[in-house]
C-alpha cells in the first residue's frame, strides 16, 4: 500500500512538473511573437517615418528658404532653420513686384470654384449613365471616354485655342471653366468605378416605388458616394488652382491673371530672382491645397481605395 502511495505522489509530482515546463514554454512562446510583433511594429513605423520625411523634404525646404534672409539661401552647409526667421518675406513676395495679388487670388478662387463645381455635376452625370444604366454601345463608348486619355494636352491646344479662338472667349475665364462642364475622362472613371460599389437592388427598389432615373441619381447614388465626390473635387480643385499653361495661353490681360502666372512671373520680372521671395509666395500658393486636403483627407484616401474595388 505504501509502495502504490509513494509511486502515485512521484507520478503527480512528475506531472506537476510537466504541466510548470510546458506552460513556461507557452509563455517564451507567447512573449517571443510578441516581442516579434513589437519589432516588425517598430521596424514598419521607422520605414514609413523615414519615407514620410524624405516625401516633406522638399516642402520643409522650400518653408525654410522663405524665412531665410538673402545671405542664408545658398550657404553651405544649409540652415533648416534661420536665425533670425524673416516673416517680411511673405510681405514683400506679395507686394515687390507691384502686382494686384489679391485679384489673381480671387480669379484663381472663381476658375477653380467653378471648375470643381462642373466637373463634379457633370462627370457624375456621365458616370451614373456607364454604371447604372443599361443601353447598346455604353461598354465601347466608355473604352472611347478613356481613350481620351491618352491624348496629350499638347497635341489638342492648338485646336482648342483655334476653337476658342473663333467663338471669341480668348481673353476670359470661359476656356478656362466651361469645358469642364461636360465631364473629364479621369473623373468619370473614378466615379463610374464607385458607383458600381452600390447594390443595384437599392434602383430596383426605388423603380418599384416610381422614381426616375434623375430621383436615383440625386436621391440615392450622390448621397451614397460622398467620399467619392470629395475625392475627385480635391483632384479638380488641386487642378485648377495650380493650373500655369492653359491660363497663360487664353490669358492676355493682365488683371485677368492667376496665382500660377502672378509665381511664373517672378523670374522675368527680376533680374536676379530672389528665391526667398519665391519661395514665401509659393509657400502662400499651397496654402489653399493642404487646408482642403487636411480637412478631408478621410473622404480622400476612402474614395482612392474604394474606387477600384470593381470593374
Amino acid at each position: 500500500m505504501a509502495s502504490v502511495q509513494s509511486t502515485y505522489q512521484g507520478i503527480l509530482e512528475r506531472g506537476n512538473r510537466l504541466g510548470f515546463l510546458c506552460q513556461r514554454a507557452y509563455r517564451s512562446v507567447v512573449e517571443s511573437k510578441r516581442r516579434l510583433h513589437l519589432l516588425r511594429q517598430g521596424i514598419s513605423y521607422v520605414l514609413l517615418l523615414t519615407l514620410g520625411l524624405v516625401m516633406a523634404l522638399p516642402f520643409l525646404w522650400m518653408v525654410s528658404t522663405a524665412l531665410k534672409p538673402d545671405a542664408l539661401v545658398f550657404r553651405i552647409p544649409p540652415e533648416w532653420f534661420p536665425r533670425p526667421w524673416v516673416w517680411r518675406n511673405f510681405i514683400d513676395a506679395m507686394t515687390i513686384l507691384g502686382h494686384p495679388i489679391y485679384l489673381y487670388a480671387w480669379n484663381t478662387a472663381v476658375i477653380a470654384v467653378l471648375g470643381v463645381i462642373g466637373v463634379v455635376i457633370s462627370s457624375s452625370l456621365v458616370a451614373f449613365g456607364f454604371a447604372r444604366l443599361e443601353f447598346l454601345g455604353r461598354d465601347a463608348l466608355f473604352v472611347l471616354v478613356l481613350s481620351t486619355m491618352m491624348l496629350p494636352f499638347a497635341v489638342t491646344m492648338v485646336p482648342q485655342f483655334i476653337l476658342f479662338q473663333k467663338l471669341g472667349w480668348l481673353d476670359s475665364f470661359k476656356p478656362l471653366v466651361i469645358p469642364y462642364w461636360f465631364g473629364a475622362p479621369f473623373h468619370i472613371f473614378l466615379l463610374r468605378q464607385f458607383f458600381l460599389t452600390i447594390p443595384k437592388d437599392l434602383d430596383d427598389a426605388a423603380r418599384i416605388d416610381g422614381a426616375s432615373s434623375l430621383q436615383i441619381y440625386w436621391h440615392i447614388i450622390l448621397p451614397l458616394s460622398k467620399p467619392a465626390l470629395a475625392t475627385v473635387a480635391i483632384f479638380a480643385f488641386v487642378y485648377h488652382w495650380n493650373d500655369l499653361l492653359w491660363p497663360m495661353i487664353v490669358l492676355a490681360s493682365r488683371e485677368k491673371w492667376t496665382l500660377p502666372i502672378f509665381l511664373a512671373s517672378f523670374q522675368g520680372y527680376m533680374l536676379e530672382p530672389r528665391w526667398n521671395l519665391l519661395m514665401a509666395a509659393s509657400t502662400v500658393l499651397m496654402l489653399p491645397c493642404l487646408v482642403l486636403f487636411f480637412f478631408s483627407q478621410r473622404l480622400f484616401i476612402r474614395g482612392i481605395t474604394l474606387t477600384g474595388l470593381k470593374g
